[in-house]
């Protein structure tokens, strides 16, 4: 499904089967010259397939066409590699193409949730469903690396890189001053709530988003482009209702935490989720494994607070809330 969102900007609707997610919205601008593709979908036929026929729609020739990748998870980088060509530029962020790298690989995420409470003997099952595991390029391609400040132009677009790390340590955003358009990626999304994970104590990714948000909050925007569901315009009043909602979540991890030092698995079981499933044992595994990231994140941001503390001196890491 092919939207024309403004003069040479369109949006091709990519369906992402089996995903909460339900879809990507794939952003494409026709330049004179060149033209510009932002996300592609899952490596998955189907998403292949709806981007090739929206594409053909639009007259768009893959050989006069560059991609934009907001960040490095599957569902917008998929399938870059399948339609780049020999001359395609692939801008992509400095920070998250390190995940591309041959000797990243999955074995410290295992490790770390492991040691964050997550059953030993489903860790390889939830591995195998992951869909960044599952859908991602098929092969590494050459990237145009890109950093906060950056400009792509194509168009009549003149799109400045925005670092806003959160979703993502690399996520990138597109903001074009003139037209005041903010292609949001998975940073800010209006039907749903951008996902904010942590698989490592270094990074605090929910102090990381939270700084974000306030980051763009003034930017002069008509309209917002998120990487998936509706767009609207109201960028700062959706940024104050993310705010407050993360907000909510970390007093929701205080209220499961109790007066009882719990892992994070334990505690992502006590959380309460948007999914529909009775009781935690039937959340899907892929599930589980973002809950217990999310919980993270949120346990990483209390204990900046001081609000909690983490015991690593045992085979499985505890949190302990402080009570005044």
């Amino acid at each position: 499904m092919v939207n024309e969102i403004r003069k040479r900007l369109y949006r091709i609707i990519v369906p992402l089967p089996n995903s909460p997610l339900k879809d990507l919205n794939s952003y494409v601008i026709k330049g004179e010259d060149r033209n510009l593709i932002i996300d592609t979908g899952f490596n998955r036929s189907v998403c292949y397939e709806a981007m090739q026929k929206g594409l053909v729609e639009l007259g768009i020739d893959l050989n006069k066409t560059d991609f934009m990748l907001t960040h490095m998870h599957a569902d917008h980088t998929g399938l870059v590699s399948r339609l780049a060509s020999e001359t395609s530029r692939i801008f992509f962020s400095r920070i998250d193409s390190q995940v591309f790298d041959e000797d990243n690989s999955w074995q410290p995420l295992i490790d770390f949730a492991e040691i964050n409470g997550f059953p030993a003997d489903e860790l390889q099952k939830a591995l195998n469903s992951h869909p960044g595991f599952k859908y991602s390029p098929e092969k590494v391609p050459k990237f145009h690396l890109i950093d906060d400040g950056d400009v792509i132009e194509c168009g009549g677009y003149r799109l400045q890189c925005v670092a806003t790390p959160g979703h993502t340590q690399g996520h990138i955003c597109l903001y074009e001053k003139d037209k005041k358009i903010f292609f949001s990626g998975d940073h800010v999304l209006f039907d749903i709530t951008p996902h904010i994970e942590s698989w490592a104590y270094t990074t605090n990714s929910l102090a990381d988003y939270m700084a974000s948000l306030d980051k763009v909050y003034n930017l002069p925007v008509d309209l917002v482009l998120p990487g998936h569901r509706n767009f609207l315009g109201n960028l700062k009043g959706r940024i104050d209702e993310l705010k407050a909602h993360h907000r909510e979540r970390a007093d929701e991890v205080m209220e499961v935490l109790g007066s009882e030092p719990l892992n994070a698995y334990e505690i992502a079981a006590g959380m309460t989720w948007d999914i529909d499933c009775e009781t935690w044992e039937d959340f899907p595994i892929a599930q589980k494994w973002f809950a217990t990231g999310e919980a993270i994140a949120h346990l990483r941001y209390l204990e900046g607070e001081g609000r909690i503390t983490r015991n690593t001196k045992q085979k499985i890491i505890t949190f302990r809330a402080i009570r005044n």
